[in-house]
């Protein structure tokens, strides 16, 4: 038996050793998947700060960061993961949230009564093509000029892995992890291609959030088989100790309430 990983890659890796040192086997299957958006720095742009709400949009633009500017100023980062990729990046300045949209937005407000930022500094917003929160309007809305550039996207993957497949009509699926709406939609769309159908898998659905299990559910999976760790208590049966799930999918609180 073993647990499917829809994490997009690199960070499937990630899951798939958590989940492995706690004893279940893992097969992976990356519903979306990275690319990288050219960044094209305006070189006459003044910028105060930057901020970040994924590790994903700093590795979207690591060619141009080797010697960028962008590298001696503030970095509003959404949480600690995000933080870490920021100073590996290179920058050394880097102020990390506390794991959410809010916490940021927040964050950046209060760095200008402790003179960190001025009010009238311009922000660049370092981001995904798609976006759950408009986070740029909220910082517009309390005074901040904010540009917005995006330096990657995430693409949906249209077919499961042969290995995946496989594994169910064994049924040796003992339950799927799921990290944000869209790569839930792309799984089911992915095994409907594939001829597994969700309404007749009796298998369960761990998802990061109540948003994200929505998805599921609306697709016709039995609803006894599909919770969310992210807020409230875990929901999902029959998957060993739920604990270690949630270890698994704690990683990506920070970015799944922010990008797809």
């Amino acid at each position: 038996m073993a647990v499917l990983v829809t994490r997009p890659q690199p960070d499937d890796e990630a899951t798939a050793a958590a989940l492995r040192a706690r004893g279940f086997d893992v097969l992976r299957a990356p519903m979306l998947r990275f690319e990288a958006v050219a960044f094209q720095d305006d070189e006459d742009a003044h910028y105060g700060a930057v901020i970040v709400t994924s590790a994903n949009a700093l590795r979207g633009m690591a060619a141009h960061l080797a010697a960028s500017r962008l590298l001696k100023l503030p970095l509003f980062t959404v949480g600690e993961h995000t933080a870490a990729a920021a100073r590996d990046a290179g920058f050394s300045h880097v102020i990390p949230a506390k794991g959410d949209a809010s916490a940021l937005r927040d964050l950046v407000l209060a760095s200008v009564k402790t003179k960190v930022l001025k009010k009238s500094a311009t922000l660049l917003y370092l981001a995904g093509a798609d976006l759950a929160r408009d986070l740029a309007g909220e910082l517009g809305e309390r005074g901040f000029s904010v540009v917005t550039q995006t330096t990657y996207r995430m693409s949906p993957v249209t077919s499961l892995p042969r290995e995946a497949c496989d594994a169910f009509a064994a049924s040796r699926i003992e339950a799927v992890l799921h990290y944000s709406r869209r790569s839930a939609r792309a799984f089911l769309e992915a095994a409907r291609a594939a001829g597994v159908e969700i309404s007749a898998l009796a298998v369960p659905q761990c998802c990061i959030s109540d948003g994200v299990a929505a998805v599921i559910r609306e697709a016709g999976a039995p609803p006894s088989h599909v919770g969310s760790v992210a807020g409230r208590k875990c929901l999902v049966r029959g998957v060993g100790p739920c604990f270690a799930l949630h270890i698994a999918l704690r990683p990506t609180a920070e970015s799944g309430k922010l990008r797809p």
